[in-house]
């Protein structure tokens, strides 16, 4: 079984998008954020394939286009802050494994936001059963290990964990 990582991101479209907003351009500069968004979400399906062929599964795969729209492909490829991997925090961890901010100058916002904009990251499972699934809610206990095992208060799990907390905090 195979599990990888990946961080990807389009340099330059922020600043031509504020360019264009600069100029009164919005056309532009919202095709602009649209086209480097879909370029990063391209290049990280791209990785992706080309790990499953490095991995010796994917060599055979013959994948049109609209299944690879549907994720027709052997794995996944969650991300963090999503229903699988509700945590945005992750991404640090992540960042810190691939060296991501030193390799491809791709930073992290106190908020876990990637900078630029148009930035894509998470993580691939190769497994052939592997299945998206939504985390669901979170219990207290489940809180107050998880900052325990974090080192961080139950208050910041807690904030960063709202929408997905199965009780009032």
């Amino acid at each position: 079984d195979y599990l990888g990582g990946f961080a990807v991101t389009i340099h330059g479209a922020d600043e031509l998008a504020k360019k264009f907003s600069a100029e009164h351009d919005d056309y532009n500069a919202i095709m602009t954020k649209a086209l480097a968004d879909r370029l990063a979400e391209a290049f990280a399906e791209y990785l992706h394939k080309e790990a499953r062929i490095a991995w010796g599964f994917g060599r055979d795969e013959n994948l049109s286009h609209a299944d690879l729209l549907r994720e027709k492909y052997r794995g996944i490829r969650p991300a963090a802050g999503y229903p699988a991997c509700p945590d945005h925090a992750e991404k640090r961890t992540l960042f810190d494994l691939l060296e991501a901010e030193k390799k491809i100058d791709i930073k992290l916002t106190e908020s876990f936001a990637m900078h630029p904009g148009a930035s894509v990251s998470g993580l691939y499972f190769s497994h052939p059963d592997a299945k998206y699934f939504g985390v669901g809610q979170i219990a207290r206990d489940q809180v107050t290990d998880y900052a325990a095992r974090t080192g961080e208060t139950i208050a910041a799990v807690e904030k960063r964990l709202a929408p997905n907390l199965g009780y009032e905090n």
